[in-house]
C-alpha cells in the first residue's frame, strides 16, 4: 500500500515465493557453472569439432599431405570411394570381426562375471586376473599374443600340439586378432556385469527360492531380465568399439595388412591413405564416410533402445 497525494492507492505487492528463489539460484547455479564447463567445451572444439569440420572441407579437396595446392574437386573422393573395392574389402574385415567379437566377449563377460560374483573364496585375485589384461596397452597385449601364435616359438602350437599358422594364413589370421581381443578387451565387460550383479536385490532370490525355483529359473527368471540394460550397454559399446579396430590387427601382422590383405581393417585403409599414399583429401572422405557408418549404428541404438522403453511402459 502507497500514499499519494489524492489519497491512499493500494497496488497489489506480488509475495516471493520458494518457486522465485529456486528459480533465481538455478540461473545463478547456470551462470557460475558455465565457466566450470568452459574448459571442456574449449578441448572438445579444438580437439573434436574442428578436426571433423577442417576433414570435412579437405574432403572435397584433393589434399596431399604437404597441404599445398589443394584444389577442390567437389564430391570426386566420395565417388572414387564408393567405387573403391579395396574399402569396401576393409569394411567387410571390420564388420566380420565385430561380428565375431561382440557376441562372444557379451557372452564371456557374462560368465566370468557370475563365476566372480559367486565364488567364495579369492574373490579378490579372481576379478583382478580378469580385469588385469584390460590395464595393458594395445601394442604389449598384440606382442605377447604375436610371440604366443608364433609357430616356431609360440606356445599356442606347442601347448595345444597343433601346427596352425595362426598370422600367415587368411583363414586364421582374423580369428588369431579377435582371440587377442577377447583376452585384452573382456575385463571392461567384465567389470560392467559385475557391478550389475552386486546390485540385484538379494530378497528377489531369496523369495523365488522359497517358491520353489532351481538356479536355473532364478537366472532366467530374475537375473538376465535385471542385465537387459547393461546388456544393451556392453552391445552398444563393444559394436562401436569393434567396427573401429586398429591397435591389435595392425600391431599382431607387424604393421602389414595381414595374409593376401585379410586383416586390413577400414580405419588402417584410411591411414594408408592418407600416410602412406599421400592422399589427405581422399582419406578425409573415406574417414567421413565410416563416420556417417558409425553414427547410424548409434542412432540405430538409441532408436531401438527407446521404443523398448516405450513397449515396455
Amino acid at each position: 500500500m502507497t500514499a499519494t497525494g489524492a489519497g491512499t492507492v493500494v497496488r497489489p505487492v506480488r509475495a516471493t515465493t520458494a518457486a522465485d528463489g529456486a528459480t533465481v539460484r538455478r540461473g545463478q547455479g547456470l551462470q557460475h557453472g558455465g565457466w566450470f564447463v568452459a574448459p571442456f567445451l574449449a578441448l572438445f572444439a579444438l580437439f573434436v569439432i574442428w578436426p571433423l569440420l577442417r576433414g570435412l572441407y579437405l574432403s572435397f579437396t584433393d589434399a596431399n599431405i604437404s597441404g599445398d595446392g589443394a584444389r577442390f574437386i567437389g564430391l570426386g573422393n566420395y565417388r572414387e570411394a564408393l567405387k573403391d573395392p579395396l574399402m569396401w574389402d576393409s569394411l567387410g574385415h571390420s564388420a566380420y570381426f565385430t561380428l565375431l567379437v561382440v557376441p562372444c566377449i557379451t557372452v564371456l563377460a557374462f560368465l566370468l562375471a557370475m563365476l566372480a560374483h559367486h565364488i567364495e573364496h579369492g574373490t579378490w585375485l579372481w576379478r583382478l586376473c580378469f580385469f588385469l589384461p584390460f590395464l595393458l596397452p594395445s601394442t604389449v597385449a598384440a606382442n605377447l599374443w604375436q610371440w604366443l601364435f608364433n609357430p616356431g616359438t609360440g606356445m599356442v602350437n606347442h601347448v595345444f600340439g597343433i601346427g596352425t599358422p595362426w598370422l600367415t594364413d587368411k583363414s586364421y589370421a582374423m580369428l588369431a586378432i579377435v582371440i587377442t581381443t577377447l583376452w585384452w578387451t573382456v575385463g571392461f565387460s567384465f567389470l560392467l556385469y559385475l557391478a550389475a550383479l552386486q546390485g540385484i536385490p538379494a530378497h528377489l532370490y531369496e523369495a523365488a527360492e522359497l517358491d520353489g525355483a532351481n538356479a536355473w529359473h532364478r537366472m532366467v527368471h530374475i537375473t538376465l531380465p535385471m542385465l537387459r540394460n547393461i546388456t544393451g550397454l556392453v552391445l552398444a559399446l563393444q559394436i562401436l568399439a569393434s567396427l573401429q579396430v586398429f591397435d591389435q590387427a595392425v600391431v599382431i601382422q607387424d604393421f602389414g595388412p595381414g595374409p593376401e590383405e585379410s586383416t586390413r581393417t577400414f580405419v588402417q585403409y584410411t591411414l594408408e591413405q592418407g600416410f602412406t599414399s599421400y592422399r589427405v583429401g581422399y582419406a578425409s572422405a573415406v574417414s567421413i564416410v565410416f563416420f556417417v557408418l558409425i553414427a547410424a549404428v548409434a542412432l540405430a541404438r538409441m532408436w531401438l533402445l527407446r521404443n523398448r522403453e516405450e513397449g515396455g511402459r
